[in-house]
């Protein structure tokens, strides 16, 4: 059975139309700890927003919150398709705050990540969302890798990341005293946080100051309207119609897609360009036992290849106490395919036909092959992990969760490094924000993200 769409108004339920005003399904401000949306809702088919964001991860909700908290005359939706907020790419990460030191100096991957850091924490001390600044080594354990380690500490001075220093064996060992390692990088201001309850609180600033989230929506079109319902203003003022999969639709003026993994389909829909496209890549994590979670104290991670975005095999403590070991990245067969045999005829077909994987796969075979091989033999990830803890064995690791990050990649198959924003041309495209990119440090750099997205908007559409 198809759940019914949900709907939860903000405190003062501004968005127009039948579906307020005494509808049963509204809830009231929440108050506390972000609550579970409620049930009841009716069609969405006669309600209309000034402005519409589409998708609920953290970076939708973030803007949201922006957007509502700058203009608080507007009258702002989300729009998510899965009953829950933030589930796929916010809830399926490792939950590190980064500090903005792998990134391109002046790339807005480099800029937004360190303020979004700083930012983040000092949120989350406002909310009383437990953190911890529990601090990051980059550890060379091979003689050839102690020149990209030197590289990526002066790449992190350039990109004004706070307080790094290299530090010898002796140094290493007293932060981190089961891990072995040439030279290091300590980064003191990387930490980890529930980036869930991050998003959810976020959902929850928007909703108090007024703003509406759909939950069960899952947008199937996005077009002009052709005309407007008979006598009615709105019909004239709100000229963009969203449908979902379910024949019911709203209007809006002015739309956001903060899409994530189908963030090159929703373009698509709305008359936008779908380059770049995604591409989806697994990376699954293994867990440290319990008793065994003594050897890790902080982030521990490898010496990055700059030839690709991942960053390697590491050592994540969570804010439960528990040690994810990973991820690894293996393409994906679908793009919410959490397992490894998840299978999606339709995105493995548009990943072959319209991106550009083939090319990426044959630049890169060697590579793709050992993260395969390493996902199907747990001796083969232990042998890596026992370069930096010598201690581990494999009976000392679980297999745990998995995430899925949305990889643009354009056709010549480059991957898209840093975060891409753009619009389109004619009636639709000009009334529309995509976020096409925003893959890792996303979840970090999602304040300082919303406050750009609101910039851009304001200004794109004269607010």
């Amino acid at each position: 059975m198809v759940p019914s769409l949900r709907y939860l108004v903000g405190a003062r339920g501004r968005a127009h139309g039948a579906l307020f005003g005494g509808f049963p399904g509204a809830c009231g401000p929440a108050s506390g700890r972000p609550r579970p949306l409620c049930g009841g809702g009716r069609s969405a088919s006669t309600s209309s927003f000034d402005i519409v964001i589409v998708g609920g991860g953290i970076v939708g909700l973030a803007s949201a919150r922006a957007l509502i908290l700058r203009h608080p005359s507007l009258s702002i939706g989300v729009l998510e398709k899965e009953k829950d907020l933030a589930i796929h790419q916010t809830g399926h990460n490792s939950g590190v705050v980064h500090s903005g030191i792998y990134y391109k100096p002046e790339s807005l991957k480099a800029k937004l990540c360190v303020q979004g850091a700083a930012l983040l924490y000092e949120y989350c001390q406002q909310k009383g969302i437990s953190y911890k600044q529990c601090g990051k080594l980059i550890v060379a354990v091979e003689q050839e890798e102690i020149p990209r380690l030197k590289a990526l500490y002066e790449r992190g001075l350039q990109n004004g990341v706070q307080g790094l220093r290299l530090i010898q064996q002796e140094d290493i060992k007293k932060k981190e005293p089961y891990c072995r390692g040439l030279m290091a990088i300590d980064c003191p201001h990387t930490g980890i946080v529930d980036y869930r309850q991050v998003a959810l609180s976020f959902a929850q600033d928007f909703q108090e100051a007024g703003g509406s989230v759909l939950t069960n929506f899952e947008v199937k079109d996005i077009e002009m309207a052709k005309e407007g319902p008979s006598g009615s203003i709105d019909g004239m003022k709100y000229l963009i119609v969203i449908k979902n999969t379910k024949g019911e639709e709203i209007r809006c003026q002015y739309v956001v897609t903060c899409a994530g993994l189908y963030s090159d389909r929703i373009s698509e829909l709305s008359g936008c360009t779908s380059d770049p496209r995604i591409v989806p890549f697994r990376g699954d994590y293994l867990l440290l036992k319990p008793e065994k979670c003594y050897l890790v104290k902080g982030n521990i991670y490898p010496v990055p290849d700059s030839r690709f975005p991942f960053l390697g095999v590491h050592f994540t403590p969570r804010m439960d106490g528990s040690i994810w070991l990973g991820p690894n990245a293996v393409l994906a067969f679908k793009r919410e395919g959490y397992r490894p045999f998840d299978f999606s005829a339709t995105d493995v077909m548009d990943i072959i036909v319209n991106s550009g994987l083939i090319k990426l796969a044959y630049q890169n075979f060697s590579y793709g092959v050992t993260e395969m091989y390493k996902a199907c033999f747990l001796g083969a990830t232990v042998k890596y992990l026992q370069k930096f803890i010598p201690e581990i064995t494999i009976s000392d690791i679980l297999r745990g969760p998995a995430g899925v990050r949305a990889q643009a990649l354009d056709r010549d198959g480059n991957l898209v490094e840093d975060f891409v924003f753009d619009g389109g041309v004619g009636d639709i495209g000009n009334r529309i924000l995509h976020v096409r990119n925003a893959p890792s440090p996303a979840a970090t750099s999602s304040i300082a993200i919303s406050g750009m997205i609101a910039d851009e908007v304001q200004q794109r559409f004269e607010l």
